[in-house]
């Protein structure tokens, strides 16, 4: 059985890790259509459209230009979220995102932290680096 670490993952803009990350995750889901009709004793469904949606938990960083400052509001990025790390053999999640929301936070005695969330359009696909 195969377990790793969360330390060993990393989310990409494109090509472009994303600087100072905390967490992140990723929620696939499917919408479906009832079948049942009268006379039936239980109802029935199909699955119908896929989406996905995911959050990204920073320590903000205003100078990752290309990572977290990429992602401002409205903007369309392709994702790639790396559960297992980015090395050859590596399986990550790709996708194409609209970044949905922005919250930056801070208290007196901690960091600055950012949380992004994006809104898939389009599949999300799994492959190897």
């Amino acid at each position: 059985m195969a377990v790793h670490k969360g330390s060993e993952g990393t989310v990409k803009v494109g090509v472009n890790a994303i600087a100072e990350i905390r967490s992140y995750s990723i929620e696939e889901s499917a919408d479906t259509l009832e079948t049942s009709s009268m006379g039936d004793t239980a109802r029935t469904y199909v699955p119908s459209l896929t989406t996905f949606t995911g959050s990204v938990d920073v320590y903000w960083d205003e100078t990752d230009t290309t990572g977290q400052g990429a992602l401002t509001i409205g903007s369309e990025v392709t994702l790639n979220f790396y559960p297992e790390g980015s090395t050859s053999g590596d399986t990550y999640y790709a996708g194409l995102a609209i970044v949905t929301g922005v919250t930056r936070s801070a208290s007196f005695d901690g960091l600055v932290e950012a949380s992004i969330s994006v809104q898939g359009t389009g599949a999300l696909t799994s492959t190897t680096v």
